[in-house]
């Protein structure tokens, strides 16, 4: 099992994007990401996420770390 990457929230975004979600609002800091026929995620557009955060956020889109890493390079 692959380590989680220290990123920030807008680093996440693009990774997701790359997977098809694209931006449905934006409030404050927080971004709400939708895709067509899977669950939309919110994500917190901090400097750095937090590890249980990104976990929380892969885990509700079904996505393994080892998958996000290679969406990040």
């Amino acid at each position: 099992m692959a380590n989680l990457p220290v990123i920030s929230g807008k680093e996440c975004v693009n990774a997701l994007l790359k997977l098809g979600y694209r931006q449905a609002r934006q409030r404050g800091s927080h971004v709400r990401l939708v895709c067509e026929g899977l669950k939309s995620v919110t994500v917190p557009l901090h400097d750095t996420l937090d590890r249980g955060t990104l976990r929380s956020i892969l885990r509700a889109i079904d996505l393994s770390v080892e998958d996000f890493v290679d969406l990040l390079h």
